[in-house]
């Protein structure tokens, strides 16, 4: 069955499965915790700013709290929290891996045909929202991250399934026609 998929869909099944891989570890790292052990991870993106928990830590939970320190800034008053844990991404960051999980989920199940302008569309939100915070005094709401994050997933997903199709078009079209 696996080898009758045509390789595009083959190949997105194997990001879509990367992905909810991916986003059911950054939920389920804090509940392998003792509630209450990670409160307050504040720091920078690009950085590691906690390299001392690590070694405390089980190593699936370090592995995600190490990748969540090295990627974001995990301000706490942007973060949800899971039994009494910081997650490991903030929640702009979290709408983004469930956006790319439902996005993935869409381009197997439907196969969109977008044009790259309306995918595009989709980055607006997370652009005028994240921006503002980052030049302003303005300050969003851990729901509106979430939703900007969502959407900005899903729209990388599209770019994902776009480029994919469109890769696979362009071989497709190079591929010698092979007669009998």
């Amino acid at each position: 069955m696996w080898s009758e998929k045509p390789p595009l869909k083959r190949a997105e099944t194997v990001i879509l499965i990367i992905f909810s891989a991916w986003c059911a570890l950054v939920f389920i790292a804090p509940f392998t915790l003792a509630p209450g052990t990670l409160t307050d991870l504040s720091g920078r993106v690009g950085y590691i700013d906690h390299p001392q928990l690590y070694g405390q830590l089980n190593p699936l939970a370090a592995v995600v709290y190490w990748l969540g320190d090295a990627n974001c800034h995990q301000m706490a008053s942007r973060s949800f929290f899971l039994n009494g844990n910081e997650m490991p991404f903030c929640s702009r960051d979290v709408g983004i891996f469930i956006g790319l999980v439902v996005g993935m989920m869409v381009a197997l199940v439907r196969a969109p045909k977008l044009k790259l302008w309306l995918i595009m569309i989709g980055f607006v939100p997370i652009l005028i929202d994240g921006g503002a915070q980052l030049v302003t005094s303005y300050s969003s709401s851990n729901p509106l991250r979430l939703a900007t994050g969502l959407i900005a997933g899903f729209a990388s997903a599209m770019l994902i399934h776009y480029f994919a199709v469109k890769a696979h078009s362009s071989a497709s079209r190079r591929k010698p026609s092979v007669s009998p």
